[in-house]
C-alpha cells in the first residue's frame, strides 16, 4: 500500500531535511530554536527519520486487552455487591473492592456477581493473611478470576510505617507466596508521580521497588500487579509505559520470573484542580488514551469531581463512559503495539528506559530502595523534583487552564466541597519520613477559598 501511494515521490534523507530546516531559520542555530529538553534531561528533536533511527527493544503492548476497571470502598458490604452489580451493567469490565476491614465476609460481597471474564481487586486494609486464605478460597472453589493487592514497601512509603514492620511483613509475604493461588504483590508506584517524581525517578523507584521484593522472597509464582499514575505529557506517558514494561521483563528475566506484569493505570492527580473542574475530564481523556496506547491492561479512570467530592454515581458514570467512549466508539481497542514504527515514541522509549535503569543501578549499588527509603534519599529527589515543577507552574511556564491561566474569577467552590481536596497534615511518630501527594494547584485554590465571600 505504501509503495502504491508514495512511489512518485522521491525519498528524503535525515540529511536533506536538516538542510532545508537550516535553510528556513535564516541563520538561526538548529539546537537551541528546536531542540527541547524534557526535565527527565532527554532532547527531544523537531522530527525523527528512519535513517537516524534503530529499534533495539521489542515491546509487546497488547492494547485490545485493557479492561475498563471500577473501584468500590467497601464500607456497607450489601450496597457495595449492588454497586458493583449495577457498575457492571453499565459498561464495566473490573471492579477493586478497597476492603474497610478484615472482617469482611468476601461470598456476601461477591453474591450474584458474575464470574465469568471478570477480574475482582482487592485491596486488603492489613497485611491480614486470614483474609487471603478467604479470597484465595473463594476463588478456587468459585473459579473465579481475583487479584489480591498487597504492597508493604508501598506502605511503608505512604505511611512512613509498616504494616507490623520489616521482618514480620516480610515473613507473612513469604508465607503467602508459598501458598496463594491467586496473585497477591502490587506494586503502588503511583505515589511516585503523585508526589512529583519525573518520570526518570518514577520507572527507576518503581523498578527498585520490585527488587526488593524478588531479593527478600525466594520465589514469586504468580503475576505481579504494578498500579502507575500517568499525567498530560501524553507521548512521553505512552512511552513511559512501554519503558515500564521493557525494564519489568529484563529485571524479571534474572530472577527468572517468566510472568509478565499486569498494569493497573490511573490518571495523576497531581494536575487536577478544584476550580473549573471540567477542565479535568480534558485530562483525563488524554490521559487514558496514554494508558492505552502504552499497553495498560486495566483502566481505572479518575471522575472530575474525585477531590472534593464523595464517590457518587454520576461522577462514577462519566469516568466510565470516558473509557466507553474510547474503547467502543473510538476503536482504541482494535490495534496490538499501535507505537511500533513510530520513531519519536520509540526513541522516547528508549532514552527513559535506559535513563531510568541508570538510576536503579545507582540505588541498587547505594543499597538497594529500603536502605535509601530509610537515609530519606528518595524523598529528597522526589521533593527537589516536585519543587523544581511547582516553580515552573508558580511562574506560569507550566499551565493548568483554568487556574494559573484563564481562571474563572466567578467559580465559588467553599460551599461544594465533601471533602479536604489538600495535603492533610497528620503528626504522629513514623519509622520514616513519608512521601507526601501533593496537587500543583493546591496554594493557589487555597488562596482562592480564603477570599470566596
Amino acid at each position: 500500500m505504501s509503495d502504491q501511494l508514495f512511489k512518485e515521490f522521491n525519498p528524503v534523507s535525515s540529511k536533506q531535511w536538516k538542510q532545508q530546516i537550516q535553510y528556513e531559520l535564516k541563520g538561526a542555530d538548529y539546537n537551541e530554536t528546536l531542540v527541547w529538553e524534557s526535565p527527565e534531561g532527554i532532547k527531544v528533536k523537531p522530527f525523527y527519520h528512519v535513517d537516524e533511527f534503530e529499534s533495539k527493544y521489542a515491546i509487546n503492548t497488547p492494547v485490545n486487552a485493557f479492561a475498563i476497571l471500577q473501584n468500590i470502598f467497601v464500607h456497607d458490604v450489601k450496597k457495595s455487591n449492588e454497586r458493583a452489580l449495577d457498575t457492571l451493567n453499565r459498561g464495566a469490565e473490573s471492579i477493586c473492592f478497597t476492603l474497610e476491614n478484615e472482617t469482611i465476609f468476601i461470598e456476601d460481597l461477591m453474591q450474584n456477581l458474575p464470574l465469568e471474564k471478570v477480574t475482582y481487586y482487592f485491596k486488603l486494609p492489613t497485611l491480614s493473611t486470614d483474609l487471603i486464605v478467604k479470597i484465595n478460597t473463594f476463588s478456587s472453589k468459585n473459579k473465579a478470576n481475583c487479584i489480591i493487592q498487597i504492597d508493604p514497601i508501598g506502605q511503608l512509603c505512604s505511611d512512613g510505617n509498616w504494616f507490623e514492620n520489616l521482618e514480620k511483613d516480610f515473613e507473612k509475604l513469604k508465607s503467602i507466596a508459598s501458598t496463594s493461588k491467586v496473585s497477591f504483590l502490587n506494586i503502588n508506584s503511583n505515589i511516585y508521580q503523585n508526589a512529583g517524581a519525573n518520570m526518570v525517578q518514577q520507572l527507576a523507584y518503581a523498578l527498585a521497588h520490585i527488587n526488593e521484593y524478588f531479593n527478600r522472597i525466594s520465589s514469586i509464582q504468580q503475576p505481579i500487579t504494578i498500579e502507575v499514575s500517568v499525567g498530560t505529557n501524553y507521548f512521553f506517558e505512552i512511552a513511559k509505559l512501554r519503558a515500564f514494561r521493557l525494564l519489568f521483563n529484563t529485571l524479571a528475566k534474572e530472577y527468572h520470573h517468566n510472568l509478565d506484569c499486569h498494569i493497573v493505570v490511573t490518571p495523576t492527580k497531581r494536575n487536577k484542580t478544584l476550580y473549573d473542574f471540567n477542565v479535568n475530564m480534558l485530562r483525563t481523556t488524554t490521559e487514558c488514551m496514554s494508558a492505552i496506547l502504552g499497553g495498560a491492561n486495566t483502566i481505572a479512570n479518575l471522575p472530575y469531581d474525585a477531590l472534593y467530592h464523595k464517590d457518587n454515581e454520576f461522577g462514577d458514570r462519566i469516568a466510565r463512559n470516558q473509557l466507553l467512549v474510547l474503547k467502543h466508539e473510538s476503536y482504541f481497542d482494535k490495534v496490538n503495539n499501535p507505537a511500533d514504527g513510530a520513531y519519536y515514541i520509540e526513541n522516547l522509549t528508549q532514552q527513559l528506559a535506559e535513563k531510568a535503569l541508570l538510576l536503579f543501578k545507582e540505588i541498587e549499588a547505594s543499597g538497594g530502595f529500603i536502605t535509601q527509603l530509610m537515609e530519606g534519599t528518595v524523598q529528597k529527589k522526589i521533593q527537589e523534583s516536585a519543587q523544581k515543577e511547582q516553580e515552573l507552574f508558580d511562574n506560569g511556564k507550566e499551565i493548568l487552564l483554568g487556574t494559573n491561566k484563564y481562571p474563572n474569577k466567578n467559580d465559588r467552590m467553599k460551599n461544594d466541597l465533601e471533602l479536604y481536596p489538600f495535603v492533610k497534615q497528620n503528626p504522629r511518630k513514623t519509622l520514616i519520613t513519608p512521601i507526601i501527594e501533593k496537587r500543583l494547584a493546591e496554594k493557589i485554590e487555597q488562596e482562592r477559598l480564603s477570599q470566596e465571600q
